[in-house]
């Protein structure tokens, strides 16, 4: 069970829960009884388009707390972790310009964990060495890599290996040294009230279920077809979990069962990355099973 009393009203609140945790939810009780704004911290919801999709908050909800960063970009913008803290800049430096604390909550971990321990401003990856990049064989990333990089990663792990490639051979300085010069958090976790929540998984499978028929119920086919004369694949905002199959059901290219189906497992294999991604990256936050007693509650 939450304290109420515990969360200090001054100080801002961190919120990261798998998909379908009910964090949003918390997030505007939170606003509703202390008080504060809510500002996004998942990369998806950060998109016009797929606001359904992206269980993105209501009209009501926003009717109740301001809402901050959600549906703010085009849906092929570029948006990286970097954009992201520049864009949250403005509600941690206080006094608040926009009169209350901030409830930063979202389900993109890497968010969250550059926001309270720093992100080395590392530049882009060219096109030309990605290409190179994904067509070289992982031994050879591995062997063109430097000791002390090579010895601090999972060389089995090929996107870490790859990222740390790319990263040297853009620059020239080992993604190590990059890591090392990473700058102060905006955030330290000593300055806020940082909240993990950890949902049972049979309890969490339910009710990614139950989404994807709340979902069609409030317009994710309107939606899609409103989507369609911009529909691209490469755009990020088409990331979403359930974009390609709504796509595809709307062409009459899947069948509604197939496309739930898809939908269901991908969201399950999401909600299973977000949930180590407590487990290994948060041991210093607040973990908080779920459900208590049902559900999330508080204690006043």
């Amino acid at each position: 069970m939450i304290e109420l009393s515990q969360i200090d009203p001054e100080k801002p609140v961190l919120i990261f829960g798998p998909t379908a945790s009910g964090k949003s939810a918390l997030a505007l009780e939170i606003a509703r009884r202390q008080g504060g704004v809510i500002v996004n911290a998942d990369a998806l919801q950060a998109y016009q388009g797929w606001p359904i999709l992206t269980a993105q908050p209501s009209v009501a909800d926003m009717d109740h707390a301001p809402h901050h960063l959600y549906g703010h970009l085009g849906f092929d913008a570029p948006y990286s972790v970097g954009d992201w803290l520049r864009d949250v800049a403005p509600f941690l430096t206080g006094p608040h310009p926009i009169g209350a604390r901030p409830i930063i909550v979202g389900g993109t971990g890497l968010y969250f964990t550059a926001l309270t321990e720093g992100l080395a401003e590392i530049p882009p990856t060219p096109a030309h060495i990605r290409t190179k990049a994904d067509a070289t064989p992982l031994p050879d990333l591995v062997s063109a890599l430097d000791p002390a990089t090579a010895a601090g990663l999972d060389l089995n792990n090929r996107a870490r290996v790859q990222r740390a490639w790319e990263v040297q051979q853009t620059t020239g300085r080992s993604i190590r040294d990059w890591q090392d010069a990473t700058p102060q958090p905006l955030l330290a976790l000593k300055d806020c009230t940082a909240l993990a929540l950890m949902p049972d998984v049979d309890w969490l499978n339910a009710r990614i279920e139950q989404r994807f028929a709340m979902m069609m119920d409030a317009g994710a086919m309107i939606e899609a077809k409103a989507m369609v004369p911009n529909w691209d694949p490469a755009a990020p905002s088409s990331k979403a979990i359930g974009a390609a199959e709504m796509i595809q059901l709307l062409h009459g290219d899947i069948t509604r069962d197939s496309a739930r189906e898809a939908i269901i497992i991908a969201t399950r294999q999401y909600a299973k990355r977000q949930r180590t991604w407590v487990r290994s990256r948060m041991k210093r936050w607040q973990v908080i099973p779920l459900p208590d007693v049902g559900d999330v509650k508080f204690s006043t």
